[in-house]
C-alpha cells in the first residue's frame, strides 16, 4: 500500500494565500456579470485557508479587499447592518461549504472593522464589535464542544472551520470580556420587555451551560448571571435543581397551601424581575385554577388593579389559562399579568373579542405558518393565543424582525396600546379568513387582492401575531402608498391617518423635498413641532394618542442610513427635570447611538417598559415627518429661537449636511 502524497507548498498557507490573492484580483477585474463564475475559486481557496492554523488571521487581514472584490454581492451578507446575529447559528450548521464559508469571511470582515483596523461604509466600529458580542454569545458551543457525530455526518472535515473561526473571534474580542458583556447584554435587552425572547433564552442557556462545565474556566466573569439562570431554570425551591416538568407537577400534588404560596411568590418575583417565564411556572398556573383566585393573582404577581380585573373576569381568566398557558408557551403568562395589570378587559369589546379569540378556527395557511415558525408543541392556536397575550400586556415589545416592515408593526403596536380591540378584529380577520379589507378614502383595500407589499418575501422571524397579521398589513400599506402615485408631496401625508386610525393627526408637516432630498424649511418645520408638542408652547397639552411619525436614523458617525416608522409616545420632564421625547421604535432594539452625542436611553431616564427616549432637542434633529391636530397647536412665534438653533445644530451636523438648503441653515429660518 502506498502513502498519501506529502503535501506541497501550494497546499500550505503560504501557497494557498497567495492562489487567494490571484483568485480575488480575477474576482475584483471581472464584469459584474462575469462575477459568479469567478466566485467558486475564492470561496473554495478561502475554505482551505480557514482549516489552516493562522488561516482566520490572513483572511481577516484580507476582508475588507474580500468584500470590494465583490465576495457578498447580490447577498444578504451585502448589508452588514442587516444581518441578524440569531442567524448565523443555521449558516455555520450548512452543509453548503460555500454558505459556511461565506458566513465566515463575513464574520472577518466585521472583526476588522471592530478591531478599527479598517473602516467599513454600512457599520460602526461599535455596531461591528456589538454584533460579535452576540454572535460569539450564541455560539459559545463552538468554542467549547467537539464536533457532534450529526455535524461530522453533514459536514465532514467542514464542521471544524467554525470553531477554527470561533478560537480566532474569542481571542481578538478577549473571551474573558464576552461572558460580563454578555450579561451586560441581555439585561439590555430585557428592560426594553420585548416580545420575542427566544434569543434572550438561548444565550441565557449557554451561559448555564458554561457554569456547570468544570472545563470552562470564566475567571471572575460571569458574576451577576444566577439571577438570568435561575429565572429560566430554578426560580422556586421546587424548581431549583431543574427537575423536569413531570417532577415539577408531581411535587405540586403534594404541597399545601403555605408551599404553593411560597412557589408562587418565587416565580412572580422571577418573571417581573426579567421579564422571563420559567417553563415551570405554567405548570404551577395551570395547577392553580383549582386553588382559588387569591394564589392564582400572587402567582401572576398583580397589583390592586390586576386582582380586581381578575375576579371580575374569573371564568375568562380561567379560560385563557386552559387554552393558552402551556410549558411550551410560558410567556403567556407575563403577558396576561401584564393585559390584566392594564385593566383594558373592563373596555366592553375586549372581553367578547377575548372569547371568541379562545375559540377561533384557524385557516390551513395560518396553521402551517405558526407550524414552521415555531413547530408543533402546541396547538397553532394556543401559540396564537400566547402572542395575542403577549402583544396585548406589551403593546411596546413588538419588532419588526429583519423585515423592511416597520409600518405593519407599528400599526400592531399602536392598535394594542391604543385600541385593543380592533388589534383583535384584525387578528381574527387575518387568522380565520386569510384577509384583511381596510378602506383608503371611502374606497375598500382587499389584503389578497394587493399585488405586494414593502417585504420581497414573507417574514418568519416575528412573534405569533405578526407572522398571521404582518403580510396583510404590508400589502394594504403599499396599496395605499399606490393608491397616492401622482400627489404631490409625501404620501405618508394620506396614508397614515387611513392606515394607523382615526387618532393620526390630519395636520402634516415634512422638512425634506421629496423630488430633490434637500432640506425644505427645517426652522419652519422644528418651530411647529415645538409648538405643537413641547409642553412649554402647547400650552401644557400632554399627548392623547400616540402619533406616527418618521425619523432619519444616523449610525454612530451621524451619517444617513434611512427614513424609518416611529410613533411619539408623549413628551414630558425626566427625572432630571430634562424635557424628553418617549417614543416607540419597531426595529427590535431601540438602544442605539445616532452620532453627534445622540444615543437613544431605554432604562434610566423615566422610560417605561418598550419605551426609548431622547433630549427634546436630539429627537426634534432626527424628525423629519410628524402628524398634529390643526386646531390645537400652540403658537410657533413663542418658540425660543436658542433651543431650535440647538436642534438644527444637531441637524446640520448629521443627516441634513449633504441635504441643506442653498445657503445654509440661516437661510430658511423664516416661519
Amino acid at each position: 500500500m502506498t502513502s498519501p502524497p506529502a503535501p506541497t507548498d501550494d497546499d500550505k498557507l503560504p501557497g494557498l494565500l497567495a492562489r487567494l490573492d490571484e483568485a480575488t484580483a480575477l474576482l475584483n477585474d471581472a464584469a459584474g456579470f462575469a462575477k459568479p463564475g469567478k466566485l467558486p475559486r475564492v470561496l473554495d481557496t478561502a475554505r482551505r485557508v480557514l482549516l489552516q492554523e493562522g488561516g482566520a488571521a490572513a483572511i481577516e487581514a484580507r476582508a475588507m479587499t474580500l468584500e470590494a472584490a465583490g465576495v457578498f454581492e447580490g447577498s444578504d451578507w451585502a448589508t452588514p447592518q442587516f444581518l441578524v446575529p440569531s442567524m448565523t447559528t443555521h449558516a455555520l450548521k450548512n452543509p453548503d461549504a460555500n454558505v459556511v464559508v461565506i458566513e465566515a469571511l463575513s464574520e472577518l470582515r466585521l472583526l476588522a472593522a471592530a478591531k478599527g483596523d479598517e473602516r467599513h461604509a454600512l457599520i460602526s466600529a461599535e455596531q461591528a464589535h456589538h454584533y460579535l458580542t452576540q454572535v460569539i454569545a450564541l455560539n459559545l458551543w463552538l468554542l467549547f464542544g467537539a464536533p457532534s457525530e450529526a455535524e461530522r455526518e453533514i459536514q465532514g472535515r467542514l464542521a471544524a472551520l467554525p470553531r477554527q473561526l470561533f478560537a480566532h473571534l474569542a481571542r481578538r474580542i478577549g473571551y474573558e470580556h464576552i461572558i460580563d458583556k454578555l450579561i451586560t447584554e441581555i439585561w439590555r435587552i430585557l428592560q426594553q420587555r420585548p416580545l420575542q425572547v427566544e434569543p434572550v433564552k438561548q444565550m441565557i442557556t449557554q451561559i448555564a451551560i458554561c457554569q456547570a462545565d468544570p472545563a470552562i474556566d470564566l475567571g471572575a466573569s460571569g458574576q451577576g448571571a444566577d439571577r438570568l439562570v435561575s429565572s429560566l431554570f430554578g426560580a422556586t425551591h421546587a424548581s431549583r435543581e431543574d427537575p423536569g416538568i413531570e417532577v415539577y407537577r408531581e411535587r405540586l400534588a403534594g404541597m399545601d397551601t403555605t408551599a404553593l404560596q411560597a412557589e408562587a411568590t418565587g416565580f412572580a418575583r422571577a418573571m417581573h424581575d426579567t421579564g422571563l417565564v420559567s417553563p415551570y411556572h405554567p405548570v404551577l398556573m395551570r395547577h392553580l385554577t383549582e386553588h382559588g383566585d387569591q394564589l392564582l393573582s400572587e402567582a401572576l404577581g398583580l397589583s390592586a388593579t390586576g386582582r380586581d380585573c381578575l375576579l371580575c373576569y374569573r371564568e375568562l381568566v380561567h379560560a385563557l389559562i386552559r387554552g393558552g398557558v402551556h410549558p411550551a408557551t410560558p410567556q403567556a403568562v407575563y403577558g396576561l399579568a401584564l393585559m390584566l395589570e392594564r385593566g383594558i378587559l373592563y373596555q366592553p369589546p375586549v372581553a367578547p373579542a377575548m372569547w371568541r379569540q379562545l375559540g377561533l378556527s384557524l385557516s390551513a395557511w395560518s396553521e402551517a405558518r405558526l407550524q414552521l415558525a415555531f413547530g408543533e408543541a402546541v396547538s397553532p392556536r394556543a401559540r396564537l393565543l400566547e402572542g395575542v397575550l403577549c402583544m396585548l400586556g406589551l403593546p411596546l415589545g413588538v419588532g419588526q424582525g429583519n423585515n423592511p416592515t416597520c409600518q405593519s408593526a407599528r400599526a400592531l403596536s399602536m392598535w394594542a396600546y391604543n385600541d385593543p380591540d380592533y388589534l383583535l378584529q384584525m387578528v381574527a380577520w387575518a387568522a380565520r379568513d386569510d384577509e384583511i379589507i381596510m378602506h383608503f378614502e371611502g374606497m375598500p383595500l382587499s389584503s389578497m387582492a394587493s399585488i405586494g407589499g414593502v417585504a420581497t418575501e414573507l417574514p418568519i422571524d416575528l412573534d405569533p401575531v405578526s407572522l398571521i397579521v404582518v403580510p396583510h398589513l404590508d400589502r394594504i400599506y403599499a396599496e395605499m402608498g399606490r393608491r397616492c402615485i401622482g400627489r404631490e408631496g409625501d404620501p405618508h401625508r394620506w396614508v397614515n391617518p387611513e392606515f394607523h386610525g382615526w387618532w393620526s393627526g390630519r395636520g402634516f408637516r415634512i422638512n425634506v423635498d421629496v423630488a430633490s432630498g434637500r432640506l425644505d424649511e427645517p426652522n419652519v418645520f422644528l418651530r411647529h413641532f415645538y409648538a405643537s408638542y413641547h409642553p412649554y408652547y402647547n400650552g401644557n397639552q400632554p399627548l392623547i394618542h400616540p402619533q406616527p411619525a418618521g425619523i432619519a436614523v444616523t449610525d454612530s458617525a451621524a451619517r444617513f442610513i434611512g427614513w424609518h416608522a416611529i410613533t411619539l409616545l408623549r413628551v414630558s420632564l425626566d427625572p432630571a427635570e430634562q424635557m424628553r421625547a418617549y417614543f416607540y421604535n419597531p426595529n427590535n432594539d431601540s438602544g442605539q447611538d445616532w452620532g453627534d452625542g445622540v444615543q437613544v436611553s431605554t432604562a434610566g431616564h423615566g422610560e417605561r417598559f418598550g419605551e426609548a427616549s431622547l433630549p427634546f432637542e436630539q429627537f426634534a434633529s432626527r424628525l423629519y415627518i410628524f402628524h398634529h391636530d390643526p386646531l390645537e397647536r400652540g403658537d410657533p412665534s413663542r418658540v425660543d429661537q436658542a433651543e431650535l438653533d440647538q436642534a438644527l445644530g444637531y441637524l446640520e451636523r448629521s443627516w441634513g449636511a449633504e441635504r441643506l438648503p442653498h445657503g445654509g441653515l440661516q437661510a430658511s429660518s423664516g416661519d
